[in-house]
């Protein structure tokens, strides 16, 4: 997980990210806990995981065009394997 989107999650006045810096709309400084962010980081990684690993969805796409449901079924089977590998926390 991208530590700015972590950022924004937990410091939701921060329109802009420096570094590890965030500002509000009028240029000052906002607080936020670098645990927070860690915290919020650790609870969303398996998202960033199942993208890595989900099968494009244009096969699903085609399967349905085709009216393959053989592949549809695969399709969502394959889905659900990375969805059992990488479990919300």
């Amino acid at each position: 997980m991208n530590k700015h989107k972590a950022i924004y999650a937990v410091a939701p006045t921060a329109v802009v990210i420096r570094g590890d810096e965030a500002f509000d709309a009028a240029g000052n400084p906002v607080q936020y806990s670098e645990d927070a962010v860690q915290a919020y980081m650790n609870a969303n990684a398996y998202k960033d995981k199942r993208t890595l690993e989900y099968p494009p969805y244009t096969d699903y796409l085609d399967g349905v065009v085709k009216g393959d449901q053989a592949q549809i079924d695969k399709y969502i089977a394959d889905c659900l394997a990375v969805k059992a590998k990488y479990p919300k926390e």
